[in-house]
């Protein structure tokens, strides 16, 4: 099958033809319908991350069981939303209702198949999903409604679960609370969706570029505001002086970490959504800390359980009380991902997804 593959940090995006295992016991094959291209998949190839090569890129998508192994209970033909972050259920944070932590989920690549050339192959966070097909373990597929659109699905499963949970489960958002969202990518406009769900006023979408501005009021923001050194001034001045009660660092960076951190008022929270690089160190003066009483956190995968989560967004979707349509730039082909990869380096537009006939 044809799938989208890294040979290295910095080298030439390719689609190539790779071999996948069939589904081996409590496996199932899945064909992609549609796959969202995540910053995330651009750090497995910028050097942010550190994963194996060959490496079929890929995490966020919707698709269809195509065949099932061995002890399996999803039949052929069930929709699916792909879970990167699947549950083991048995380690101490699953105990402790922490799953979008669980200790099983710790590598960037996993091993499986091989290239035409008969190299062993890594797929993306277990997924490998900007394929046509995926080879992956049953509790990393999670059942949806049928004839939900594949675009809007497949970020169901990263970009809308994650900015979602970051308002519902980590920040918990309260209606008349004030919010700013930094970084206006798809995990950032998916915030501004659930900010506005909430009932948050006023709701400031905050980045550098202002080609952003509809794609922010459209998600949901109120004011759209650029990323300059007059920032921290602008945000006080829509919140009497004050800060919002909430922000959100979509973006992943040091310097937009402390941006956050300035315009959140006393008292307030600051939630880092972006994944950053190892060695980008965030500096803040201990008696900053002290005298701010701001709390300063961090949202892994929205601190959701994609199992119980994705049916309720997929149901939302499906009755039309979830509109994601502002999150997809547009739909594109396999031989087109490379270039997309290129618009998301220089931030362009929110969420490209590849798209696969039926």
């Amino acid at each position: 099958m044809r799938a989208l593959v890294a040979r290295g940090p910095g080298a030439p995006l390719r689609v190539e033809e790779v071999r996948l295992p069939a589904p081996g016991p409590g496996e199932l094959r899945v064909r992609i319908r549609a796959a969202g291209i995540c910053h995330s998949d651009l750090s497995m190839v910028d050097g942010t991350l550190a994963p194996a090569y060959p490496l079929v890129l890929g995490h966020e998508a919707a698709g269809v069981v195509a065949e099932a192994g061995p002890g399996t209970r999803l039949p052929v033909g069930t929709p699916v939303v792909l879970n990167w972050a699947p549950a083991c259920r048995a380690c101490w944070f699953c105990r402790h209702d922490e799953p979008w932590l669980c200790a099983a989920n710790t590598a960037p690549a996993v091993a499986r198949g091989e290239t035409v050339d008969g190299t062993p192959a890594h797929v993306t966070l277990g997924l490998g999903a900007l394929a046509e097909e995926v080879v992956i373990p049953e509790h990393a597929a999670v059942a949806v409604p049928a004839g939900l659109p594949p675009e809007q699905a497949a970020l169901l499963g990263c970009a809308v679960l994650t900015g979602t949970g970051a308002v519902r489960n980590t920040a918990r958002v309260a209606a008349g609370e004030s919010v700013a969202v930094i970084g206006l990518g798809g995990v950032g406009l998916a915030v501004l969706t659930a900010a506005r769900a909430a009932g948050a006023t006023p709701i400031l979408a905050v980045d550098v570029a202002e080609a952003k501005r509809e794609l922010a009021l459209a998600a949901g923001a109120t004011d759209f505001l650029r990323s300059d050194d007059r920032l921290s001034k602008e945000v006080r001045t829509r919140t009497d002086g004050r800060g919002v009660d909430h922000a959100f660092e979509c973006v992943g960076r040091s310097a937009t970490i402390r941006a956050a951190w300035r315009i959140t008022r006393r008292g307030g929270a600051v939630t880092v959504v972006g994944m950053g690089a190892k060695d980008d160190l965030v500096s803040l003066a201990a008696l900053d800390i002290f005298h701010s009483a701001r709390t300063l956190r961090s949202s892994v995968y929205g601190s959701s359980d994609p199992d119980r989560e994705v049916p309720e967004l997929a149901r939302s979707l499906g009755d039309g009380a979830l509109d994601l349509r502002p999150l997809v730039s547009g739909t594109i082909g396999l031989d087109e991902a490379p270039a997309a990869f290129d618009r998301l380096a220089r931030g362009e537009g929110a969420r490209w997804v590849v798209t696969f006939p039926d």
